[in-house]
């Protein structure tokens, strides 16, 4: 396929899956309209990058959809002075998003061959970093904004402890076998979730709800 067939497939993303969805923030559309999604997906799957469904990275890995990406970004409200935690960085392609947004991106990955493509992929604009997802990166906290990219069954305590006063935190949670959107703000030492949209997320590892005892 060429660099036009692609161009026409994101135009094709934005119109289709994007705007009737209501991902209508201008800056977020214009960065899902720019980087080249494609570029994020093995060479076999190029074919798939626009596709409204998961893709396999490879791992037990995916690349969210289009739609779940687009509502996490704009439901995170990042501003160009913002320093952002991407959870998960999969293959790259939300760090390479949240880079065209804001002023500092770091993104955590634990699967190491995830970890080089990604590495590769955001060279220069991201630090990729490597470690435990459920732990995030406290060495660059505290962050203006952490993104958990894929489906969790709840968020553990160091992901919000590493957000600055005022910080946001999204991501797709697990409720009552549904994946539902998620946004939170931490304001002192208070956090909480709010969910806002039903949509299809990619589930990522290691964020088992810890299992209460029970008498």
């Amino acid at each position: 396929m060429t660099d036009l067939s692609f161009e026409a497939m994101r135009r094709a993303m934005v119109e289709s899956q994007l705007r009737t969805t209501g991902v209508s923030d201008a800056r977020v559309v214009a960065a899902m309209a720019t980087v080249p999604r494609e570029r994020f997906v093995p060479a076999e799957r190029h074919a798939l990058a626009y596709m409204d469904r998961p893709i396999a990275l490879g791992g037990g890995r995916e690349l969210n959809l289009p739609e779940a990406t687009g509502k996490l970004l704009t439901a995170a409200q990042i501003g160009p002075d913002d320093h952002i935690l991407v959870v998960g960085a999969g293959s790259g392609y939300t760090a390479a998003l949240a880079a065209e947004l804001a002023r500092s991106v770091v993104a955590l990955e634990e699967n190491e061959a995830l970890a080089e493509a990604a590495e590769t992929a955001v060279a220069g604009r991201v630090q990729l970093v490597r470690g435990a997802l459920v732990e995030g990166w406290a060495a660059a906290a505290p962050y203006d904004v952490v993104l958990i990219d894929g489906l969790v069954e709840h968020v553990p305590d160091a992901l919000p402890a590493q957000l600055a006063d005022g910080g946001r935190l999204a991501c797709a949670i697990l409720d009552r076998g549904a994946s539902r959107l998620a946004i939170g703000r931490k304001t002192g030492a208070a956090f909480g979730l709010d969910l806002f949209a039903d949509c299809e997320a990619s589930p990522l590892p290691g964020f088992a709800k810890p299992k209460t005892f029970v008498f």
